[in-house]
């Protein structure tokens, strides 16, 4: 829609990890190298963590696109609560092993022969976990299990944790010594600064086909970076918005009463839902007081069935309001420019 307007080749500001706008500034640039370094010491665990929207899974995709896949095999995995032998069933499923119906020990015999095939084949196996931070204690466990096979004294098996900050507070956990031990390289990434932010937005323009049109005052970036606290997910989502706006309004020049507008529209729709969410839910007691006498526990319960019937009717009307403002956004992005 707006990149039409624009003369744009793609979406910049998309918020799918595509590696054609990755930016490496200095943050992510160093980043990548304790994740290479890591890789140099083929053994071990490499730890990166940072806030959502910081650009964790656009590092993993950026590392593994620049990886000679003639000597390492490399897995991925999105976590969820995922037990230890459900783990070793999604690792085997991940490097093509079979896994139905098969007991633990026989799933650590496959996995290790893999492995040892593998590395008579001179390549050695990577799994890059991504959102560890959902991993319980008895998976993380088990990966450090698995980081103690090994061939003539070489590893096996290495693993990326790539994750939220949760993850590195769980590593300092005190069961969690003997991982700790085994941790080759960690990095923590932060958010961009002012600079940075500026530099970030004329990067994905730029790549998106950006021929000055809209041109952007010099103090919107700041006013970004300040809302966006330099987050890149969040930096898309403003930006996204303020191209949406520019195109609405005709703007050939994208100023900061603009972006102060679409920030306030921002602000006041997240509000709006909030406040209808609290309004589905009213007060009422959430049990019933047994001291009391017969009649009035059953009057209790009725009002309680009545104030869930209204909930449940209002929740639906909030939900079909959602549905509806959905289909409307998704009508606009697909709209032919």
């Amino acid at each position: 829609m707006y990149d039409g307007f624009y003369n744009l080749n793609k979406k910049p500001f998309q918020l799918n990890a595509d590696t054609d706008f990755f930016f490496n500034s200095a943050i992510h640039k160093r980043a990548l190298a304790y994740m290479r370094y890591g890789l140099t010491q083929g053994e071990g665990f490499v730890v990166v963590t940072g806030k959502p929207g910081t650009g964790k899974t656009m590092l993993v995709k950026e590392l593994v696109n620049s990886l000679n896949n003639d000597n390492i095999t490399i897995g991925i995995m999105v976590s969820s609560q995922v037990g230890a032998d459900d783990l070793l069933k999604i690792i085997s499923a991940t490097f093509g092993l079979s896994y139905e119906g098969e007991d633990k020990s026989t799933l650590l015999t496959r996995i290790e022969r893999f492995f040892i095939n593998q590395s008579m084949e001179g390549k050695r196996v990577l799994m890059i976990v991504d959102e560890a931070q959902n991993l319980p204690k008895d998976s993380l466990e088990e990966l450090r299990m698995l980081s103690n096979f090994e061939l003539s004294g070489k590893p096996l098996f290495q693993t990326f944790l790539v994750g939220q900050q949760q993850l590195g507070d769980r590593l300092f956990l005190p069961e969690m010594e003997q991982l700790r031990q085994r941790i080759v390289a960690t990095y923590q990434l932060k958010s961009l600064n002012e600079e940075e932010t500026k530099n970030y937005i004329l990067f994905r323009l730029e790549k998106a086909g950006w021929n000055q049109s809209p041109q952007f005052e010099d103090d919107v970036f700041n006013e970004i970076c300040r809302y966006t606290q330099g987050i890149p997910r969040r930096i898309n989502t403003l930006c996204d918005r303020v191209l949406l706006f520019g195109y609405l309004d005709e703007l050939k020049v994208i100023n900061l009463t603009s972006v102060q507008k679409v920030i306030t529209d921002i602000e006041e729709e997240s509000s709006l839902v909030t406040d209808e969410f609290h309004d589905v839910l009213p007060d009422m007691p959430m049990a019933i007081d047994t001291n009391r006498s017969f009649e009035e526990r059953i009057g209790s319960l009725e009002k309680m069935v009545g104030n869930l019937q209204l909930t449940l009717t209002k929740e639906r009307a909030l939900l079909r309001k959602a549905i509806l403002l959905q289909l409307d956004m998704d009508n606009i992005y697909n709209e032919e420019p």
